[in-house]
């Protein structure tokens, strides 16, 4: 079972506080949606209003085009999973899995059903008669989610589940989760600050900042056409490179950047006649910046701090204006601290941003 979910003009407010501010969004039946963004973006208030834990100051929510935000939790059709396992030490698995249902006096042989429906998707069957002391951190987490998977949803809230795990554990987990979405295909949304996790299990990625939403799009969207600043800083690792302009003169083929100290930098960017150079920032991923060839023309970047990774390198230099620049490489190169190396900028991937933080592609905004 799964539901399409429809956000329309959604505030929130505490008092004088605006928490949240004019969100629109909308969710299709059976996609998995994540929420990124840093602490205090309100992430966490929107999938709290979508649950019915915090009230809507103004707007509305509707699950399959039905309006629930003025219906209690419990009639909205919906499962949240929380950060915190919240389990009964004194029951076993399958008590903590079924609890609800008695609650609500489902059939006996109904919770029985749904327990080892959810039990086998998980792979816990073997769990249901040990109490939450017998379980690993990893195992809780799926009990949690079993206890939610009982209630048969039409949509699973996921808020920040996998950050009490190990890292180790986390990245077993994650894999599981995008597994479930597979065998279920229930809508599902997953709140994290995380990039990592949004960008191996969201079919979108909503990413959030300062009350609002600032992009929605794939995970691949996201990482290649930022559509503002913030979303080219905060997606990323390491974060993109960012200079700043002092010139931008544009021509058939595109603009060329002109940056204090460095000299030139070809774009493929076709920028509109009224751009306002004053604040811009040009910007670059670190795999999109190379060491040129020998006898090729490039920028000097003197090398500071070399980063080995295994099948990657990544040099942490100063330009001679004294900006900082990050190259990743292969990790064979033999580069060293201080070597002074010559680089290039791959024309068709770099971005401008204008004072607002608006980017603009090469392909166009």
């Amino acid at each position: 079972m799964s539901a399409s979910i429809e956000i329309a003009n959604v505030t929130k407010r505490y008092a004088a506080l605006t928490v949240l501010d004019d969100i629109s969004l909308s969710i299709a039946a059976g996609e998995f949606v994540v929420f990124l963004g840093p602490s205090g973006c309100g992430k966490s208030t929107l999938l709290r209003m979508i649950a019915g834990l915090e009230d809507v100051s103004e707007g509305t929510i509707a699950v399959d085009g039905a309006r629930v935000d003025d219906r209690p939790p419990g009639q909205r059709g919906v499962a949240m999973v929380f950060q915190s396992y919240a389990l009964y030490p004194h029951m076993t698995v399958a008590e903590n899995m079924s609890f609800g249902l008695q609650n609500v006096k489902v059939p006996r042989e109904e919770i029985a059903r749904r327990v080892r429906y959810a039990a086998e998707t998980l792979e816990i069957a073997h769990l249901l008669d040990r109490k939450p002391a017998k379980l690993s951190g990893g195992q809780r987490q799926r009990v949690a989610i079993g206890r939610a998977i009982v209630k048969e949803p039409k949509a699973f809230l996921f808020d920040e589940p996998l950050s009490n795990l190990d890292a180790a554990l986390r990245g077993r987990t994650r894999l599981e989760l995008a597994q479930l979405h597979k065998r279920l295909r229930s809508t599902m949304i997953f709140v994290t600050h995380d990039q990592v996790e949004a960008m191996t299990l969201a079919d979108r990625i909503v990413v959030m900042h300062d009350r609002r939403i600032e992009q929605v799009g794939t995970p691949m969207e996201i990482y290649h056409r930022p559509a503002t600043r913030f979303v080219a800083s905060f997606v990323g690792s390491p974060p993109m490179n960012v200079l700043a302009v002092d010139e931008l003169v544009s021509d058939a083929k595109g603009t060329v950047a002109r940056l204090a100290g460095i000299g030139p930098i070809a774009t493929d960017i076709h920028l509109p006649e009224d751009f306002d150079v004053k604040g811009a920032v040009l910007g670059i991923r670190t795999e999109n910046v190379r060491i040129a060839g020998k006898d090729e023309p490039g920028i000097a970047l003197d090398i500071d701090i070399v980063e080995r990774l295994g099948d990657r390198t990544l040099l942490y230099g100063n330009l001679s204006n004294g900006e900082k620049l990050t190259v990743e490489t292969d990790g064979r190169n033999p580069v060293k601290g201080g070597d002074r190396v010559e680089v290039v900028f791959d024309p068709s991937a770099v971005h401008i941003f204008d004072a607002s933080g608006l980017a603009y592609h090469a392909d166009g905004r």
